[in-house]
């Protein structure tokens, strides 16, 4: 079994740098739910002693990234229908006001910039690009200059990472066009047609969940 691929990190700014890439990876979903992690593993990944990786995994902790277990076993939280309820209820929410607020900061610049992302290659045949996908979302949402809301999605988002690893994995996840609802939100960005983009998003967002919990 392949172990999850954490980037190494540069030794200069060694503490916020370990926890940005395990915060990445996670956001990313390079962990799945019910996952054990190992700190000597991370530490080995990132290029770096166990204390600044014990340090960040303290903080994924109070993040609910990983539980810390009575065992004293770090594992990702597992598979969790109600959780995975919550967590698209409230990115239904909070997503849908970033989008409203970036909408009042786009330019055309700012749009050609979120076609390019989803516009980069992959090789034929591969799973989804989670890193497009993390990319696509936050640039856009970065337009809306929050410094409130953007943090709470951005939690959300590294809670919501390890069930992002599951979707992947689902044959229904490629029967859909992997951008088609990024695509939607583009247009409906050109022609500032606010309805039609929170339409798209909001379906994009339902349509991972749905992949996991059909009944959600």
């Amino acid at each position: 079994m392949n172990e999850p691929k954490v980037a190494r990190i540069d030794q200069s700014k060694l503490r916020e740098s370990v926890y940005d890439a395990l915060r990445e990876a996670f956001t990313r979903g390079a962990f799945a739910p019910g996952e054990s992690v190992s700190l000597r593993t991370l530490a080995g990944q990132l290029g770096t002693s166990m204390t600044p990786v014990r340090e960040a995994v303290r903080r994924l902790v109070a993040e609910g990234a990983l539980v810390d277990t009575p065992s004293r076993t770090l594992e990702v939280p597992p598979f969790d229908a109600d959780r995975m309820r919550e967590l698209k209820s409230a990115r239904l929410a909070l997503e849908a006001i970033l989008l409203d607020e970036a909408m009042d900061h786009m330019d055309a610049a700012a749009i050609d910039a979120l076609a390019a992302i989803i516009s980069r290659p992959r090789a034929a045949g591969d799973l989804p690009d989670l890193t497009q996908n993390y990319d696509f979302h936050f640039t856009l949402y970065r337009r809306s200059g929050s410094r409130v809301i953007l943090p709470l999605v951005e939690a959300l988002w590294l809670q919501y990472g390890a069930f992002l690893n599951l979707v992947v994995k689902e044959k229904a996840a490629s029967e859909i066009p992997e951008h088609i609802h990024h695509e939607e939100i583009i247009a409906a960005l050109r022609t500032n047609n606010r309805a039609a983009a929170q339409k798209a998003l909001a379906q994009d967002i339902e349509r991972s969940f749905k992949l996991l919990l059909p009944q959600i």
